[in-house]
């Protein structure tokens, strides 16, 4: 049994218009709307769900405010929904129907699993040319991006008061592999042996803080977390920090404030792991976080940073930077 990816995320949202105007500028497709809430789509299929925040169908929230409220993860078969059924059949909230399973991580949020209906999708990042490698890139100039297309939702980020509870529920319930660590304080998991650095991190704060972090979509290179950011700056919307690159996972980086909950962000070029890879210990703070960073982002039209000169600070450099 190997867990796909993320197959769909849902939100429980206080304004349901801005928050459809968010996602569009953000770049995913709505396939779906009504009154209560409305359906994107990623390129290869994955789904985002904003859904009003009231709605009695919505799982729990784990905090105030608009927030995610469910991970839907995928996988291949049938019958691996129901392996999974069987793990999760002692947990709170567990149900099995309609050909999925879920139930309540012991972070207090809503876990979820199906059969996966991604698609496969003919999308191809820029090749590069570094020193000492035979060129990639020959009489063709790298792209420039006037907007970003996210391929997948590739993964979410939580602050968690059960650290240790809820790493073991990962992998013994979905057999998730630790990547990396901050001992006793946060855990980078993938969710499959061989694949990209992480697909969950779980980070314990000082203050026992639980709640969504940020949910991260891929893009198809460096090029496009520029063109993507660049983008929703000149749609209005704000940076909270980026572009940068994280030493941990290699990747590039954007975030920006999300009116759906939490932050969200543009990422690229991620480190990928095999079994043989061996989790390695890092002890917080603003370097190990980011390798470099912009404060207050890029302005989309003059393609000059916001407002310089200051080193990140404010909540989410309290909360994150520990990364």
């Amino acid at each position: 049994m190997t867990i796909l990816g993320i197959e769909q995320i849902t939100y429980g949202v206080t304004d349901l218009d801005t928050c459809r105007r968010f996602l569009s500028d953000w770049g995913l497709t709505e396939v779906s709307a009504d009154a209560n809430g409305a359906r994107f789509e990623t390129l290869n299929g994955c789904r985002v769900l904003a859904v009003r925040h009231d709605d009695p169908s919505l799982p729990a929230a784990m905090e105030d405010g608009p927030t995610l409220r469910e991970v839907t993860w995928g996988v291949t078969t049938a019958d691996e929904v129901a392996a999974i059924a069987e793990r999760f059949a002692d947990q709170p909230g567990y149900h099995f129907k309609d050909g999925a399973t879920g139930c309540i991580d012991p972070n207090g949020l809503a876990v979820r699993v199906e059969v996966s209906a991604k698609r496969a999708v003919d999308v191809k990042g820029a090749q590069s040319n570094p020193w000492g490698i035979a060129p990639q890139r020959v009489n063709t100039p790298s792209p420039v991006y006037a907007r970003a297309q996210p391929i997948e939702v590739g993964h979410v980020v939580f602050f968690t008061n059960a650290l240790a509870a809820t790493q073991t529920f990962y992998e013994t319930k979905l057999g998730f592999e630790l990547s990396d660590r901050y001992p006793e304080r946060g855990a980078f998991m993938r969710c499959a042996p061989h694949g990209g650095h992480h697909d969950l991190f779980l980070l314990a704060l000082p203050n026992g803080k639980r709640g969504l972090n940020h949910v991260a979509f891929t893009v198809r290179d460096i090029h496009e977390v520029f063109g993507g950011g660049m983008h929703i700056d000149r749609c209005g919307w704000e940076t909270q920090l980026g572009p940068g690159r994280h030493p941990i996972s290699s990747a590039y980086f954007w975030y920006f404030k999300n009116p759906c909950g939490a932050l969200i962000e543009y990422y690229a070029d991620e480190d990928i792991l095999t079994p043989e890879w061996q989790p390695r210990d890092f002890e917080p703070g603003p370097t190990v976080f980011a390798e470099w960073a912009v404060d207050g982002g890029l302005d989309g039209n003059t393609r000059r940073q916001k407002h310089g000169g200051e080193a990140p600070t404010g909540k989410f450099m309290t909360d994150t930077a520990k990364r």
